[in-house]
């Protein structure tokens, strides 16, 4: 059986609309490339057809993920989400123990990671660490190349 997989409503519907680009227009384009790669000859020194054909391989895997995902999909509501610990969906407020500075997260599916929003994976490291700590908990996350200490000092739902 299928993991479930948590999502905002948005990016059920950022998925959805993903899918049906892929499944539609994307597929018809790459099938264009196909049949005028085809026309051009000989197949079997013919980059152009070599280069759609991998264009097609890699769109017919993403459709596969994202009905897999979206089959599997449990949509969240925001409102519904508790603040006693850190789950998915909720804002973190992290003090680095060690640099003293202050950084927040929002905990995503992998999904809906966004770094550059401040959105991380339950997943990764740092979200592996946090799930179901609470306000006050300190925790530690083992990089690469070091070890980070986090205590964390707020848990909302933006």
């Amino acid at each position: 059986m299928a993991e479930t997989t948590y999502l905002t409503r948005d990016a059920y519907q950022r998925l959805k609309s993903e899918l049906e680009e892929l499944k539609g227009p994307k597929r018809n384009s790459i099938l264009e490339k196909i049949d005028e790669a085809r026309s051009h000859g000989d197949l079997s020194e013919n980059a152009e057809y070599e280069a759609a054909r991998e264009e097609q391989t890699q769109n017919e895997i993403r459709i596969t993920n994202l009905e897999r995902t979206l089959l599997s999909a449990s949509i969240l509501d925001e409102k519904n989400i508790k603040t006693d610990k850190v789950y998915i969906l909720t804002t973190v407020r992290l003090k680095n123990l060690d640099s003293k500075e202050e950084i927040e997260y929002t905990l995503v599916s992998p999904e809906e990671t966004d770094m550059d929003n401040g959105k991380i994976s339950i997943k990764s490291p740092i979200g592996q660490a946090l799930l179901r700590k609470a306000k006050g908990d300190k925790v530690e996350v083992k990089g690469p190349k070091n070890t980070m200490r986090f205590q964390i000092m707020e848990i909302k739902v933006k």
